[in-house]
């Protein structure tokens, strides 16, 4: 079974650190925009103090797919290297008299 990546538990965490504090503000009639406001603040606040090894385990995956040795190739890049080369060259002296 493949695991789940660490920044969709990341962000299901987060959004989870916002939402709840937010619904529970909402239903006990607090005003939503200071509702939303204490959820912000406490999501933020949250996700600093207890989320710090998911964060840097994210930080470390897209650093290391910025910083590759070697470049990702695909199958096909060759092939449409050589149609782009194809398609710069000058056409052949034969081709330019017969135009």
């Amino acid at each position: 079974m493949k695991s789940v990546p660490v920044w969709i538990w990341y962000t299901t965490i987060r959004v989870l650190l916002f939402a709840v504090p937010l619904a529970v503000l909402l239903i006990a009639g607090v005003t939503p925009w200071i509702s939303a406001l204490v959820a912000a603040v406490f999501g933020f606040s949250a996700s600093l103090l207890f989320l710090r090894r998911p964060r840097e385990s994210m930080s470390n995956e897209i650093y290391a797919a910025r910083n590759r040795e070697k470049p990702l190739a695909r199958e096909d890049d060759e092939a449409e290297d050589a149609a782009i080369a194809a398609a710069d060259e000058p056409a052949a002296p034969e081709q330019r008299a017969a135009e």
